[in-house]
């Protein structure tokens, strides 16, 4: 089961015993991300949608679905980018330029005052890293991203409205797996059904 904080260990310094703190801000956080974006001149922001499977090449590097590489805006070059960042749950999440502008403006615009938010403002905006795809639209994987999120070898991209989220594909069906669990709990539950008592 995984549903641990991503980071509960000391690194460079940082209290990562606070960084719990920052999964539960950014959850908490999250509808705002998502709602009323605009995308550059005023466009309607890009959704993403729909899931798939790709393994990880030798050199860290991954295709991005073509339905997603059409969310993403062109660069002065004219390449797709965007820019990955620590998700929550044990992910990597993927945006746009701007949706990662408007995602990190709360926490950066928060003021210095506690160790807490001070915390909170490294952890987060320290693990962002800018991309552009390739000509085969792939997408580098940066190796501490990969690491935080305990990818090897295959993952699975999942569109979540202003956002896609990598996950190592094991992790993934594990919490898949957890997921409908518990659905079925719940509908037994809704439904009156009891397992393993007969009539």
């Amino acid at each position: 089961m995984y549903f641990a904080p991503l980071l509960n260990k000391s690194s460079r310094g940082v209290a990562w015993g606070e960084v719990g703190q920052l999964n539960r801000y950014m959850a908490q956080s999250g509808a705002k991300w998502q709602s009323d974006e605009e995308g550059p001149q005023g466009s309607p922001a890009p959704v993403f949608i729909g899931e798939s499977r790709h393994p990880v090449d030798p050199k860290n590097r991954v295709f991005l679905p073509k339905r997603f590489q059409a969310g993403l805006p062109l660069d002065d070059e004219g390449n797709r980018a965007g820019v990955l960042m620590r998700g929550l749950d044990g992910c990597i999440f993927l945006f746009t330029k701007e949706g990662h502008r408007k995602a990190t403006s709360m926490v950066n615009m928060e003021a210095f005052a506690s160790r807490e938010q001070r915390s909170r403002q490294r952890a987060l905006l320290r693990s962002g890293h800018e991309f552009t795809l390739d000509a085969s639209g792939r997408l580098l994987l940066p190796a501490p991203l990969m690491k935080l999120a305990g990818i090897e070898r295959d993952v699975v991209q999942v569109g979540v409205g202003g956002r896609v989220e990598i996950w190592s594909a094991d992790r993934w069906d594990a919490m898949e797996a957890e997921t409908e669990a518990a659905f079925e709990e719940f509908e037994n539950h809704i439904t009156g059904k009891s397992g393993g008592q007969g009539g």
